[in-house]
């Protein structure tokens, strides 16, 4: 988790390329990194990478370090950052390692090894289904369940067979927390590419998601960006046959 777009990718990069890792999600603000690691909705993660600064303000890293470290169970943490001088204070609160930008390839495979030398982290286990909200109620559904989120109106909403509902997560949470489950077609939108029934290419790109074809099945035409359409289509022809990948 950090707040440099750069340096944010490059140490993605360099954690799946050593193959000792899985990359489950990269989320930017102090905010929906406290929502995945101290919210309702958190995963169970073996490791967090922290930046000591994230948003551009003051050390929340640090903040979010210290709420982990008084946790009963809680992941690794890691430290990644360009200051050096938090170093005593992070490894009072236990922090795994203590990584300096700029990263490395060969120090981030040192401090997976390191990692990996001290074994699984007791952690508790994730959320079996996801929670929402309607009106003072609130609902459960299963992942299978979910047909797409959305953001809409400072709001997130997930849309299932069952109606459409609220929930307190915000996309990059959601996206980070379920990692492959959820396919990013939209800034504003997470499908869930099981329920995808129908990809339509016209004057836009845009795919039927729900119970059946659109003409007589019950589900919501979601936008697909310019940008991630050929992807998307690459994607679903590669679990699928019957139609040649390139038209």
């Amino acid at each position: 988790m950090d707040d440099e777009w750069a340096a944010r990718n490059y140490l993605v990069e360099l954690l799946e390329e050593s193959h000792l890792a899985q990359v489950t999600g990269a989320v930017a603000s102090a905010e929906d990194a406290r929502e995945l690691l101290l919210g309702d909705g958190r995963l169970a993660f073996d490791v967090a990478f922290l930046d000591v600064r994230l948003s551009g303000g003051r050390n929340e890293g640090l903040d979010l370090a210290r709420a982990l470290a008084a946790l009963p169970t809680a992941p690794w943490v890691v430290l990644a950052t360009a200051f050096t001088v938090h170093a005593l204070e992070a490894y009072d609160l236990g922090v795994a390692d203590y990584l300096l930008k700029p990263f490395t390839e060969e120090r981030v495979e040192q401090c997976l090894l390191r990692l990996r030398a001290r074994g699984p982290h007791p952690r508790p286990p994730g959320p079996p289904r996801i929670a929402a909200r309607r009106q003072k109620s609130l609902v459960f559904f299963d992942r299978d369940e979910v047909w797409a989120f959305e953001a809409a109106e400072r709001l997130t909403r997930v849309h299932t067979s069952q109606g459409v509902f609220d929930v307190d997560l915000s996309l990059s949470a959601i996206e980070a927390s379920f990692g492959r489950a959820f396919t990013r077609v939209h800034r504003n939108w997470l499908v869930n590419a099981a329920h995808i029934k129908e990809l339509e290419r016209d004057s836009e790109t845009r795919v039927w998601v729900g119970e059946g074809l659109v003409k007589d099945g019950r589900g919501i035409h979601v936008p697909v960006a310019r940008e991630r359409a050929q992807p998307l289509r690459d994607m679903l022809l590669a679990g699928a046959t019957g139609v040649r990948r390139k038209v």
